[in-house]
């Protein structure tokens, strides 16, 4: 029985079922885009499929027998089987000239995916116009294959050419075209067509998994490039691209564009004439070319002359590439080079990415002639997408109508949200191509007589508004800098209420993009929203930040359930007319009722509860806690928007239900203990059990505490009648001490408007206010002295260190903390001297941010003209250590004519700066002024230094990864060249260096729970030791993510890294291999060349590689991490360590012992600085050293580094360890080797006759000896253990979690379920895999 539609073998990493292509033909009106490379990621397979594979998608455990459909309860939570049949199988394929060829189709397949995959075929692919028939009857596009009659395993299909039409033939040209610059990295670089950088086969000069297996090779070249030995200063930028030059395919056209003769005349028209072509050969020969419906001819037009016949000798050819092969013997050429390298190029490396990844850094490009290209910029991208001509898409309705659609099985789940991913990345990138186009001036406003910042946008049916406080919305708030925090704000409100994904209740699609130093917010538009005042059209919420105020049954229905899940309080205010009025929301949050009839809600920036450590004392009212104050808090912020995050909020009730749990526990402890006593000891037992009262109450177990608290409710509901009053009295005591906002049980909720200027409240709810107010006090203190000391405790242990700020601030926002308090970390960091790598990257992330905020305001201030010459000054000012005082202006020969024809054209353009050159008044010294008052008063951080060199110095920073960041954070792309920013003389950048600016884009990111549900449960697995259980269940979540996000996604990345990591602990280091570099691909083309999770997947393949014998291949990986990790973050950090014991083992590994040395010693110095004189980790680094220096016959060397081993391992671990005992054995053995030395050398010095050094026997170390010591620093352990002790744990683990089971399961305790584990007993032996892939 198969899986679900779509979810295909993970070997094909591909969507071939493209719910997109079913979507043009529902409601969603979307032909897929780039869908020919998802088909192509699917047939270019590793030969892991099996044919007609039969698989359930969540297949029952053994002993069940269920049919199909039934329904079974896991985990707590009801989760259907689904059968559906889905089979593989063969049809020959009958192209025009060519041989048959078979291809493997699915049954689950549209027609349409097998006319993708011939149209990327090297063979077929320069055909787009054709239809497939079978016995004569030409087959539906959107017809599944399974519902098509006569076709089964070994059909004929004929490919047919059928006749063009306008749209076909310029189909057929921009398909020609695109194949034609396949090969060429431009749109990466210039952030276009979602194409991004890979570099993994350069680094491995080829595929390597098309290496064979070999030995040790004789010669194995693996000297490190200088740039990345220890010590070494420089930091050169160019190795980041290597090769970048070499990447572009050969040349096969000097010009394909359509012709001036266009479109065709009438009696032309009449004789099938569609379009004109004009071609120039590599030969220089140029060419007019006649589309027509029967194909392409070259006719005797001139460029003078306009003669239409075709010319002799008369070439008619269906396809375009067939034509040109004919007249061009050089294009001939070209293009099968070209082919064979595009399709000798792996997938992952040509599949479109969701999202838009931009690079920071570019080599020179040349700018070609490319009239298709052209014509994109000026026609069809300006307000139309391009795949449906004529019109605009609808995104409201679209992003609306894929939420409506049903989700009652798997299947239907799938589909809706692959529907909903597959129009939100759409919508994502229109949001952004259209934020760039406002703010480069080339939108008309709504309301073009106001002030350019008032202006409003529509463009491609999105609504567009510019992060400006315009009519003193937010005068009280804090003015633009509360206008330009609103939009991310409204941004986590929209991602909360998609996540919980209410039925009925609609959030509007939001992007939220900064640009040139603007913020442009994004939006769908509610229907009718345009045509009402908006006074008429608000049905719930406040339009005045409180003042009039309205509410309405059907939207606290609505948001009632979402208020559960989000812990909002349900409240009353009163509005201007004395009326008080029930919200479940903040009062800025509007609910609007659009002419569809659907429920929307607006401007959700107070989803969540304010941080009153950033609010002044005057607006609070409250006193906050010792050790808030003694930080320094409240802090006046530069807004008053400043709320708590969402996972804040989480951890901070579920701490506090833990509190209330344990509380009640040891109270009725207490009371069993009482009565118990009662019946047989006298008074004075009694008087000690009463003084003993006060007991902790965190004394008691969890686990234990919730038992005890199921008794309690036992109790409450009446079956124990007589501890029923204390049982009650116990629970309200226990909800009094943790805050409960219900006297009789657990409850925490936020009224996000408890601290909100302008809401009144009713009088009858001062107390509940008051209860609310220090709850959210409660909250913030929370944050400040459990959730920061807590993360700092967690990074002692170096296991997830970041790399860089960006994963740093990943860390802060997974445990609630906002970047706000980034100052108040940075200084806790600065106490603990072992993590000075981590307040080292904070510091560079101050530095960044506040520069950052500065640059925003600095770029609106600059003329379009100047914005090269003005980022290369700003960086100039920030960066380089040479202090020159102005910029060079830019040429002047234009300003006198261009300053009058601007003044005229002002009004069209309302966001050019007014003429002036202020940005050119920067000076170093004014620049880092600013720096360090930005630091002070957003972040509260004092900055002890007031120049770049200064800075660097004192805080250990290095200049390339603040240019790097600053860039990332920017969106500014520069030349790919080494800089020398320590230059005094002259500065570093010029206006030449900078190439771009990028849009910086924030969304929401649609999941795929289902998938997630899988991982999450695999996860489970995997830690309770079933490995092949948890193998497939994380195989199965890789398909589901796939069918979900097609072939390109970070999660999917994430998933097969997991895959890698568990196939190379079961033994199967190829298969690991196989995953592992699509991990590596895919993060590069997803996260980006030098993201911190790109390194560590190198890091890994690294490993791999070195499993399956490819040596050289393995230290090329490793050398890349290593050069990657210094641009990043420099050699100081715990991560190094680790890097630097891979390359040092393996260089010992080929002989190199010197080097080896070298990166040796520098991770036995990093594990002493961060992992302490005593670790385990530091024993293993001094016995790594001393084997290398044993080989260079350094023995004195050698011994003292293995006392140093031997020693910590007989503190740590005691004398009979069997590690101690192989320290100890070692050291016999060196001392041994290093007497025999002495004596020869002693021989020598006394001068007597024939005596000579013996050879030093070096034992070169066996390949699986380096293997297992890579494995063991590496973290990954094989545990020998017998077949019957795996029996006896898991009868031990299954008794466990059925005692779990019965105790989770009582009604009482409303902690969340664990991940239903049953899921995975599946039984099933091979990976969860589809035929789809094996073409």
């Amino acid at each position: 029985m198969a899986r679900i539609p779509a979810a295909q073998d993970e070997a094909s990493n591909s969507n071939p079922h493209q719910p997109d292509a079913g979507e043009s033909k529902s409601d969603l009106g979307i032909p897929p885009k780039n869908s020919g490379d998802y088909d192509n990621a699917a047939m270019e397979t590793d030969g892991m499929e099996k044919d007609g594979v039969e698989k359930a998608e969540l297949e029952e455990t053994k002993e069940s027998g269920e049919k199909s459909g039934e329904t079974k309860e896991k985990g707590g939570k009801d989760q259907e089987v689904v059968f559906i049949q889905d089979v593989g199988f063969t049809v020959k394929m009958y192209a025009p000239g060519l041989e048959p060829f078979d291809i493997q189709v699915s049954s689950m397949e549209l027609v349409q995916e097998m006319h993708q995959l011939l149209m990327d075929r090297e063979d077929t692919c320069h055909r787009t116009c054709f239809s497939l028939q079978l016995d004569g009857n030409t087959l539906d596009n959107f017809a599944e294959l399974k519902t098509i009659e006569g076709l089964k395993d070994g059909s004929s299909i004929r490919v047919v050419e059928e006749p063009y039409t306008v749209r076909e033939a310029r189909i057929h040209v921009r398909h020609v075209r695109d194949l034609l610059k396949s090969m060429d990295p431009a749109d990466a670089f210039n952030g276009v067509d979602c194409a991004s950088l890979a570099f993994l086969n350069t680094v491995t000069n080829g595929d390597i998994l098309a290496e064979k297996k070999k030995g040790r090779p004789e010669s194995v070249d693996c000297t490190p490039p200088e740039y990345i030995m220890p010590g070494c200063r420089e930091r050169p930028l160019v190795p980041l691209m290597p090769q970048v030059r070499e990447q572009t395919g050969p040349q096969c056209l000097k010009v394909l564009t359509t012709s001036g003769w266009n479109p065709p005349p009438g009696p032309r028209r009449l004789r099938g004439d569609l379009l004109y072509l004009y071609a120039v050969t590599m030969e220089d020969k140029r060419y007019h070319v006649t589309a027509s419906t029967r194909g392409f001819f070259v006719n005797q037009s001139t460029d003078e002359e306009f003669s239409p016949k075709p010319a002799s000798p008369n070439y008619l050819c269906h396809s375009l590439i067939e034509l040109m092969a004919q007249i061009s013997p050089v294009f001939k050429r070209s293009v099968a080079s070209l082919q064979k390298r595009r399709t000798g190029r792996h997938p992952f490396e040509r599949v479109a990415t969701p999202y838009q990844v931009y690079t920071w850094a570019a080599p020179p490009l040349d700018h070609t002639l490319d009239a298709i290209r052209a014509e994109d910029a000026f026609s069809s991208k300006l307000g139309y997408e391009e795949h449906i001509p004529g019109q605009t898409r609808d995104w409201n309705e679209e992003l609306q109508t894929t939420r409506e659609l049903p989700r009652n099985n798997l299947p239907e789940r799938l589909l809706r949200e692959r529907a909903v991913f597959k129009v939100h990345s759409d919508f994502v990138s229109a949001a952004t191509r259209g934020a760039v186009a406002v703010i480069d001036g080339n939108v008309m406003a709504i309301n073009p007589g106001e002030d350019a910042k008032m202006q409003m946008f529509i463009w491609n049916n999105i609504f567009f508004s510019l992060g400006f406080d315009v009519r003193d919305h937010y005068k009280e708030l804090g003015g633009d800098a509360a206008a330009f925090v609103a939009p991310r704000n409204d941004l986590q409100g929209v991602k909360v209420y998609s996540a919980v994904d209410a039925e009925g209740l609609y959030t509007l699609g939001t992007v939220v993009v900064d640009y040139r130093g603007y913020r442009v917010t994004a939006q769908s538009i509610i229907p009718g929203i345009l045509e009402r005042e908006q006074e008429q059209s608000v049905v719930y919420g406040s339009i005045d930040f409180g003042s009039s105020v309205v509410s309405n049954s059907k939207y606290l229905e609505l948001l009632s359930k979402p208020g559960q899940q989000l812990k909002i309080a349900t409240h009353k205010v009163v509005n201007d007319k004395g009326e008080e009025v029930e919200l479940c929301s903040s009062v800025e949050c509007k609910g609007i009722v659009g002419n569809d009839g659907r429920h929307y809600i607006l401007d959700l920036l107070r989803t969540f509860p304010p941080d009153v450590n950033f609010l002044p004392p005057e607006t609070t009212q409250l006193e906050l806690s010792r050790e808030a104050r003694a930080l320094g808090f409240p802090v006046r912020h530069k807004h008053k928007l400043a709320c708590l995050r969402q996972e804040l909020i989480d951890a901070f009730v579920e701490s506090r239900y833990m509190a209330f749990i344990k509380f009640a526990a040891s109270q009725l402890q207490q009371i069993g203990d009482k009565k118990k006593q009662e019946a047989t000891v006298a008074a004075r037992a009694v008087t000690e059990a009463a003084a003993a009262g006060d007991a902790d109450p965190n004394k008691v177990e969890t686990d234990e505490a919730k038992k005890i608290v199921e008794d309690i409710t036992d109790s409450i509901t009446g079956q124990k009648k007589e501890m029923e009053e204390s049982s009650v009295e116990i629970v309200r005591r226990a909800a009094a001490a943790v805050g409960s906002l219900k006297p009789s049980e657990f409850e925490l909720r936020f009224n996000p408007d408890a601290f909100s200027p302008g809401v009144r409240h009713p009088e009858a709810a001062a107390e509940p206010l008051r209860a609310q107010r220090t709850l959210i006090r409660d909250a913030a203190d929370f944050l400040l002295t459990v959730q920061i000391p807590g993360l700092v405790r967690d990074w002692l242990d170096h296991s997830s260190a970041p790399l860089d700020g960006a994963t740093l601030a990943e860390a802060l926002h997974a445990r609630g903390v906002s970047l706000r308090y980034l100052g108040t970390v940075a200084d806790m960091l600065a106490k603990v001297p072992r993590l000075a790598y981590l307040h080292r990257i904070a510091v560079g992330e101050l530095l960044t941010r506040s520069v950052k905020h500065l640059f925003t305001a600095y770029m609106q201030g600059v003329d379009m003209m100047c914005l090269s010459a003005a980022v290369s000054h700003f960086l100039n000012a920030y960066l380089s250590s040479c202090q020159q005082a102005h910029p060079p202006l830019p040429a002047d020969e234009l300003q006198p004519k261009n300053s009058k024809r601007k003044n005229k054209r002002r009004p069209r353009r309302p966001l050019t700066a007014p003429e002036s050159n202020d940005w050119a008044l920067v000076t170093p010294r004014s620049l880092w002024a600013q720096i360090r008052d930005e630091l002070t008063h957003y972040f509260g951080w004092q900055l002890a230094t007031d120049a770049v060199d200064t800075t660097v110095a004192k805080y250990k920073l290095q200049k390339i990864s603040l240019f790097r960041s600053f860039c990332v954070a920017t969106g500014v792309q520069l030349l790919l060249r080494d800089y020398n920013m320590d230059a005094k003389s002259r500065p570093c950048f010029s206006e030449e260096d900078v190439l771009n600016i990028f849009p910086v884009t924030k969304h929401i990111n649609p999941r795929a729970s289902d998938a997630y549900t899988f991982y999450t449960t695999g996860q489970t697995k995997i830690q309770q030791g079933y490995l092949k259980e948890g193998h497939e269940l994380i195989t199965e979540a890789l398909n589901l993510l796939n069918s979900v996000y097609g072939a390109m996604h970070p999660e999917i990345a994430q998933c097969l890294r997991m895959l890698a990591r568990l196939n190379y602990i079961m033994g199967d280091h190829q298969e690991a291999l196989q995953y592992q570099q699509k991990a590596v691909l895919m993060s590069e083309r997803v996260n980006g060349i030098d993201h911190p999770y790109t390194i560590a997947e190198y890091t890994h393949l690294a490993l791999y590689c070195f499993a399956n014998g490819q040596v050289t291949t393995s230290l090329k990986l490793l050398y890349r991490a290593r050069y990657l990790m210094l641009l990043v973050c420099g050699e100081d950090h715990p991560e190094m360590a680790l890097l630097d014991s891979n390359i040092g083992l393996i260089l010992h590994a080929v002989g190199e012992y010197s080097l080896s040395l070298q990166f040796m010693e520098h991770a036995l110095a990093l594990n002493r600085r961060y992992h302490g004189e005593r670790s385990l980790k530091l024993a293993v680094a001094h016995h790594l050293v001393a084997r290398t220096q044993s080989c260079l016959g350094d023995f004195r060397a050698a011994l003292h580094n293995e006392k140093e081993t031997f020693a910590i391992y007989k503190q740590q671990l005691g004398e009979e360890h069997e590690k101690t005992k192989e320290s100890s054995e070692c050291l016999r053995h060196l001392t041994q080797q290093a007497v025999v030395l002495q004596k020869k050398m002693n021989h020598i010095y006394s001068g007597k006759a024939g005596a000579a050094l013996p050879p030093i026997q070096i034992q070169s170390p066996s390949m699986g000896s380096v293997l297992d010591m890579l494995n063991i620093i590496n973290g990954i352990l094989f545990v020998q253990i017998s077949q019957q002790d795996i029996e006896n744990f898991k009868a031990e683990f299954e008794k466990r979690s059925s005692q779990l089971q019965t105790t989770v399961s009582r009604p009482a305790v409303t902690a969340a379920p664990a991940p239903a584990v049953k899921v995975a007993d599946s039984g099933a032996d091979s990976p969860l895999s589809s035929p789809e892939g094996s073409r």
